[in-house]
């Protein structure tokens, strides 16, 4: 069992355990904490890399779990996220093959989290032809008897990860930026996307 968060648009590093792990188990009963992987995911922009963010309603008043927390659609910033996007991607070699079946994640409103980041893997399976089983936690737990892949939700910790190079958009001016957005990927390898996240070495 491999105990990790569905975090907003995963990492390179979250699909190759996806893709080399059984028995997935996405981590629901955590308090939520700000400036993690849960709300946010990052691409290869113009300039870089780049950060989207999901706004949530979030108070550290109380606590609460992630499981609870409510986005919010005060701005318009879905399509603010899809517009990065297609800026991002437009001149990659598969954006235009992936372009419709993603773009629906960004047209219509949201307004729980969680929902919203199982719906994301939901599509972007779909778009590798990838399944994967998965479970849902029922109670947390400090340490876990499984392998443990929880502390990729901190942003420190994901960058961290080294992930084997492929050709990037905007290599070229910035050189090649590790464990993006699985979308990342996606739009410059395409259908080859699936073998690199298998034979990827463990992460």
């Amino acid at each position: 069992m491999s105990l990790i968060y569905p975090s907003y648009i995963p990492s390179i590093a979250n699909y190759i355990i996806f893709a080399q792990n059984k028995n997935i188990v996405f981590e629901m009963h955590d308090n939520y904490q700000k400036q993690t992987l849960r709300n946010r995911g990052y691409i290869y922009g113009a300039n870089g890399q780049l950060g989207l963010h999901i706004p949530v309603h979030y108070s550290q008043l109380n606590r609460q779990q992630t499981r609870d927390i409510r986005i919010d659609n005060s701005t318009n910033w879905k399509s603010i996220h899809w517009k990065s996007i297609e800026s991002a991607y437009r001149t990659s070699p598969f954006f235009e093959f992936y372009e419709d079946d993603l773009k629906t994640l960004f047209s219509k409103k949201s307004d729980e989290l969680t929902s919203f980041n199982l719906e994301c893997i939901s599509r972007i399976n779909e778009c590798l032809d990838f399944k994967f089983n998965y479970s849902i936690s029922e109670t947390f737990k400090k340490k876990y008897d499984g392998k443990d892949y929880r502390f990729l939700i901190e942003t420190k910790n994901n960058n961290s990860i080294k992930t084997e190079a492929y050709i990037q958009v905007f290599e070229n001016k910035y050189g090649y930026l590790q464990n993006l957005s699985i979308l990342d990927l996606l739009f410059n390898l395409g259908p080859e996307t699936l073998l690199y996240i298998k034979n990827h070495p463990a992460i």
